[in-house]
């Protein structure tokens, strides 16, 4: 068995990387979108964290903890407006929501 190097970190975070845009562009549902920008986080911390390892440097590892406190705000905040934009409209769908426009 050969090990687990850095090439595989890159590929598992290239393939969340994708999942993540691919749900990003063709979903509907804020929730879904949500989770799909939570993954492409966490594609960018499994390159950090690869990339820390494979160099023997901790910087990586502490900006992965960035991006993680990062994206735990972002769920927060994302949520409430999701909440308050539930209640406005009775709808999840991005293209109902239209709060914005003039």
């Amino acid at each position: 068995m050969s090990p687990i190097g850095t090439f595989h970190y890159l590929v598992l975070s290239s393939a969340l990387l994708l999942i993540g845009t691919v749900g990003v562009l063709t979903r509907r549902n804020v929730v879904v979108i949500l989770m799909s920008i939570e993954l492409i986080l966490n594609a960018v911390n499994i390159n950090l964290v690869a990339f820390s390892q494979a160099l023997h440097n901790i910087d990586g590892q502490i900006f992965a903890i960035f991006v993680i406190t990062d994206a735990v705000a972002e769920a927060a905040v994302g949520l409430g407006i999701l909440i308050a934009l539930f209640r406005n409209k009775e709808t999840v769908l991005v293209d109902e929501i239209d709060l914005l426009k003039w």
